[in-house]
């Protein structure tokens, strides 16, 4: 009876904690209208945020804390860290020959994938020139010319893909700017230096993104001809299949393969639009087999492991240095949960060195600290001082605190399926020293992963930095123009 009576109680406890985060998302997105797909939205994310927070009482400080440990102890492990073995290739070695290409190709897609994101991100990458470029054509009506384009009233946004891929208006079959949740812009462009028609899918920029992107439950995508369990990121999954129907029911492919009938299908995006992009290439894989998708910076949870296999023969995933998103995933936050409260509550220092210590390291950099972060054998309880301060006393004590704490409590138990990235991992790094000047020319490099090197999130001042397009679009730059330089002068 008792039983009966204390789950009773937590399912009481649960709903109510569902409804407190709904209202507060549709107090958060309150300019936003309430109607019948936002507020399943809203309880769908409200219903995943609350069981990610149910179990642990963290308060803000205590998460700072927690990632200055963290970062810091992870730089320790670097350092100690046996230098990896360089395994020499041939310049005529199939690896670096498959590598150079893929990596001519990344770049030359990832600037239609950046232009997709419209003129804010063409202001921010081009600040002395961009303004003074689109002025006029913002300022000037161009409807009737601009009759393929819908959502952009005043042009700006096409104004600045234009500039940005360098292609004319005769090049575009279709360019959509409508936003609403799970329905992303995305446009269909002619890449005739490629031969390809191109379908650029728009990254994380609007309030409606982030509901799309905070949709993470998983969705079933059933596929022909791939065995195993089929599911995929639910809010990504319904914006591929929005774009997959105007693509497919309006006739816009048939439109453009009709002018370039030769041509091959490459989808590409970034961030969100990554994610999308992948899920479209696996939709319109059965209908066109030589399709390619590069997928820049895609969320870390986006498909089960069966469709992640499948899509490794047409998509590869570019991921920058530290970049948080491709490592983000409900089982990878709630491992980083996990890591925060057990190296908190086992942290021999007050909070506010640990913070001050924590801004000290990651503006100046330094050696990581060498205080003791794990004590063996000491139980919490006979510790002589609260360990983060007053406030964090009552966490500390509480039975869910210590069974998160734990190792081996049930908590740990994956609550989630896991999900993974798209296709071949491509990922690029800073070749040198972490730490750097900030006028130090960056050099980089790149190498062929695998989904289980983003299983952890990485703490790093670069995690957001490394996820922005320009740096992404700047580091492929580098590295294709000095692979350019390295093949003329061995040819001399």
């Amino acid at each position: 009876m008792e039983s009966n009576e204390g789950n009773q109680f937590l399912s009481t406890a649960r709903s109510l904690a569902v409804k407190v985060w709904e209202s507060r998302l549709r107090l958060l997105c309150c300019c936003l209208p309430q109607d019948e797909s936002h507020r399943a939205a809203f309880s769908s994310i409200a219903q995943l945020v609350s069981g990610f927070f149910s179990d642990t009482d963290l308060v803000p400080s205590d998460i700072a804390a927690g990632l200055a440990l963290l970062h810091q102890e992870q730089d320790k492990m670097e350092q100690s860290r046996d230098p990896d073995v360089v395994v020499d290739h041939s310049p005529s070695s199939p690896i670096v020959k498959d590598l150079e290409t893929e990596l001519e190709k990344a770049a030359h897609c990832m600037k239609f994938a950046a232009a997709a994101y419209g003129w804010p991100l063409y202001i921010y990458s081009n600040l002395l020139t961009g303004p003074c470029k689109l002025s006029g054509d913002c300022c000037r009506s161009r409807a009737a010319e601009y009759d393929i384009v819908g959502g952009d009233h005043l042009g700006c946004h096409f104004s600045s893909i234009l500039h940005s891929t360098g292609l004319q208006y005769r090049d575009f079959i279709y360019v959509s700017f409508h936003n609403q949740i799970y329905e992303i812009p995305f446009y269909v462009a002619l890449d005739h230096k490629r031969e390809a028609v191109l379908v650029a899918v728009r990254g994380t920029l609007s309030l409606r993104d982030v509901l799309t992107d905070l949709s993470a439950e998983c969705e079933n995508l059933p596929i022909e001809g791939v065995s195993g369990a089929c599911y995929a990121h639910k809010g990504m999954c319904q914006a591929a299949s929005y774009i997959y129907k105007k693509l497919v029911n309006d006739g816009i492919l048939n439109q453009a393969f009709s002018i370039a009938p030769e041509y091959k299908l490459v989808v590409t995006g970034h961030s969100l639009g990554a994610g999308t992009a992948s899920l479209l290439a696996i939709l319109l894989r059965n209908s066109f087999p030589t399709l390619q998708c590069y997928a820049f910076s895609p969320p870390g949870g986006l498909l089960s492991k069966a469709l992640a296999d499948y899509s490794k023969d047409f998509v590869v995933s570019v991921v920058l240095g530290k970049d948080l998103v491709p490592r983000l995933s409900i089982p990878n936050m709630e491992d980083l949960k996990r890591r925060i409260l057990k190296i908190v509550s086992n942290c021999n220092k007050p909070k506010y060195r640990i913070l001050l210590q924590g801004c000290w390291y990651e503006l100046f950099g330094g050696d990581p600290d060498d205080f003791p972060t794990e004590m063996d054998d000491r139980r919490e309880e006979e510790l002589s001082q609260p360990l983060l301060g007053e406030e964090s006393l009552m966490i500390r004590h509480s039975s869910s605190y210590q069974s998160l704490a734990s190792d081996d409590s049930p908590a740990h138990t994956a609550a989630h399926l896991p999900l993974f990235l798209p296709g071949r991992i491509l990922h690029i790094t800073e070749d040198g020293p972490s730490r750097r000047s900030c006028f130090s020319q960056v050099r980089y490099r790149a190498d062929w992963s695998n989904e289980m090197a983003f299983r952890s999130v990485l703490i790093s001042p670069r995690m957001l930095a490394d996820h922005m397009p320009d740096a992404v679009l700047r580091a492929l730059s580098s590295l294709t123009s000095e692979s350019a330089w390295c093949s003329t002068k061995n040819d001399k």
